[in-house]
Order: structure tokens, then sequence, then C-alpha cells
């Protein structure tokens, strides 16, 4: 089955407009979703709608309501949040554009291929996709959608345009907030060496296809055991991870000279800094005295 085009409409930039559609980029990956089942006879169990001290009530009788206070709410008639909802237009209108790196990684929230409507549409399309390149821009606007605006950008991709919903400011969460009382102190240079060691080793090119979510294929072995066991108890083996010994330098120094590997031979040797000596030292005298 072809895909269903999530929007059909027109970039315009300035006086030209491109006509377009708009696919998902992704899809949903292999999740395993449960229903809650009464063991005793094997039925799925459903939920009413009830209100404390009523008991079950009318699907009409049900309003959205917005709390303004502890336990008064706004309530609102499905034809009233219908009234406020946006106009579906059928043009995006690139009204800004910025540098390709200047959209924090946070803000983007969920890609979709652009392509041409039809064969008419495809030189504009390049002229538009090439220039974006050319200068290194991503240019901004804002989608009608089933009753919301979304923001976008659009830059780029390949032979194609991809367009990103992005997050407004007010979904995004400042990482102050979370970083601010981190030390900013520099790392210990010989530290340093060894770990950036460790990351050139290990870098290569990007193979999504090789990552896989374990605990779906886990649970996928669990469930298949289950059908041929015929309702006997199936348990799987739980590997422990390995507890994390003390964080301190000689042993962070140790696991990363471990992890290069041949002693940290593939590192240049510097200095210790005196603290870190010291730590040696005595570390040392006490293995003797031992």
């Amino acid at each position: 089955m072809a895909a269903r085009a999530y929007w059909q409409g027109q970039i315009r930039l300035a006086l030209v407009s491109i006509p377009v559609e708009i696919y998902p980029a992704t899809r949903s990956g292999a999740a395993i979703s449960f229903r809650q089942i009464h063991e005793p006879t094997g039925k799925p169990i459903s939920y009413e709608k009830v209100v404390q001290g009523v008991g079950p009530v009318d699907r009409d009788e049900i309003f959205k309501g917005f709390e303004i206070s502890k336990g008064n709410y706004v309530l609102l008639e499905e034809e009233e949040i219908e009234a406020v909802k946006i106009e579906s237009r059928k043009t995006l209108e690139l009204v800004q554009f910025v540098e390709s790196d200047a959209i924090d990684v946070l803000y983007y929230e969920k890609p979709y291929f652009v392509v041409p409507a039809d064969d008419l549409a495809e030189e504009a399309y390049a002229v538009l996709r090439d220039a974006l390149r050319q200068t290194k821009k991503v240019g901004l606007g804002q989608l009608s959608v089933r009753g919301r605006e979304q923001l976008v950008s659009l830059k780029p991709c390949g032979r194609g345009l991809v367009l990103e919903v992005l997050r407004y400011a007010d979904e995004v969460t400042r990482a102050q907030t979370y970083f601010r009382n981190l030390p900013d102190d520099k790392a210990d240079a010989d530290l340093l060496d060894l770990a950036t060691t460790i990351i050139e080793k290990k870098t290569a090119p990007f193979k999504p296809e090789e990552f896989h979510d374990r605990y779906v294929d886990a649970l996928q072995r669990l469930i298949e055991k289950k059908k041929k066991a015929k309702g006997k108890r199936v348990i799987e083996d739980v590997e422990e991870p390995a507890s994390a010994k003390g964080g301190n330098v000689i042993d962070l120094m140790a696991a990363l000279k471990k992890s290069v590997g041949d002693g940290g031979k593939a590192a240049p040797a510097k200095k210790a800094p005196a603290k870190a000596a010291a730590t040696r030292t005595r570390t040392s005298a006490k293995r003797k005295s031992a």
C-alpha cells in the first residue's frame, strides 16, 4: 500500500510557490503492547467511565475540563474547542532562514520527507534545495495541520528536502536547570588523552541496522517460550550488571588504560598531577606494609 501523505500543499518562497507532498520519515518500531487479562477466564479487562460517589455515567454527560484551582474546572464543549482550531492552510511560507547549526538538538521532534507534487514542480523544488545547501541555511515556517500550527524547519537531504517539526520554546527545558551545579573544572590531561584514544579506536561509520532494542528482543523470546510451554511458567535468566567500583583518580586511570589495551601504551605518557602521584605513593606503601 502506498504511503499516505501527511500534508499536501505548497511551499512559498517570496512569490514562488512549489506544490509538494509531505510523508512521515519514521515509523513505529517493534514495540510490544500488553492487555490486562482476567486470569481465571482469560478475558480482557475493560473500563467504564465512573464518577466517585455516582457510578457509571453516560458519554454525553462528559465534558472536557481545565483545572483553574484545586477541584475547580472550566468546562468546554467539543464545539467550543473546534471553533478555536486554526483553519488548515495549504501553504507553508518560509518566513525566516537561520544557520544550519543554529537550532539546538532539543528542539527537533519528528522528520518528514518533502517531495514535489508533480513534474512541473521539480525545477523550483531543485532550486530551493540547492539554494539551501549552497547558503548552508535552514528555512523556518509554521505548518497548519489538524487545527494546530506546528513550527517546522526545512533543509536539504540528499536529492530531496526534509521537513522537521520543532518544539516551541515553552516545550523545552533549559539545560542550565540540570547542569548549573556541575563543576567547571577542566578534565585531567592524562585521563583526557586516554579517553580520546578510546574514542578514536571505536570510531566507525554509523550503521543503524546494527543496533537493536534488546528489551524487545528478550520479550519476543519469552513470548515464544510461553507459547511452546502451553501455560507453564517460564523464567528468563537475567544477567546482573557488574557493580561499579570506586570513583577516584586511580580507579578511573586503571579502567581507561585497560580499555585502551597494552597497559595504556597507545596514549602518550605525561607527568601525573602532584595529588595523584602522592596518592599512588601512599597506596604502594600500604601494600608493602601489608
